[in-house]
């Protein structure tokens, strides 16, 4: 297992929706366990293959941070199945550099996937889980919740983020605990 290295945006690979996993193997174990590690490393609740360059449908989750490990999903063609109700959440993400904002998520999700050792699952979740599952799902089809905020909100973030670079100040590490 290695850390691997989160793209941040504006990089194009985060746009671009993941192929579905076809094969589960070794190679795709290994990556798995990369994801878990480096998104502990980070540190994040969740972090997709797409995030690290892999055009894969590979989510890695774990809410609880008293236990780190003991509740971690490792997702393979994750889909939401069914959503219900709404609710706001404060969101930040691994690729969005210091930077979070409001997002209208569905409040409670039913999500079908598969796990590394093959076998297919259902995840009902609500809270935290349930925000942190959308937010994953949407990075496997390329996007960001930016993109789930109003434009004006997303152009002021552009222009710090172009500020943040031009001063060097661009700290790749999050401040807090990320999505």
């Amino acid at each position: 297992m290695a850390l691997l290295k989160i793209r941040k945006f504006p990089d194009q690979s985060l746009k671009t929706a993941a192929a579905p996993v076809e094969n589960i193997d070794g190679e795709l174990n290994s990556l798995v366990d990369s994801m878990a590690q480096t998104m502990y490393a980070a540190p994040g609740v969740g972090l997709a293959a797409p995030q690290v360059g892999e055009s894969k449908r590979i989510v890695v989750l774990d809410t609880n941070h008293e236990e780190p490990g003991k509740h971690l999903l490792k997702l393979i063609n994750p889909r939401i199945v069914e959503a219900r109700g709404k609710v706001i959440w404060e969101e930040g993400c691994l690729s969005v550099i210091d930077f979070s904002a409001d997002v209208e998520r569905a409040a409670q999700v039913l999500v079908k996937a598969w796990t590394p050792d093959q076998k297919e699952i259902e995840i009902e979740a609500n809270d935290l889980l349930a925000v942190a599952l959308q937010h994953e799902i949407d990075h496997l089809d390329g996007k960001l919740f930016i993109d789930r905020i109003s434009r004006i909100k997303r152009e002021l973030y552009r222009r710090k983020l172009k500020k943040m670079i031009k001063d060097g100040k661009a700290d790749d590490r999050p401040s807090k605990v990320r999505i």
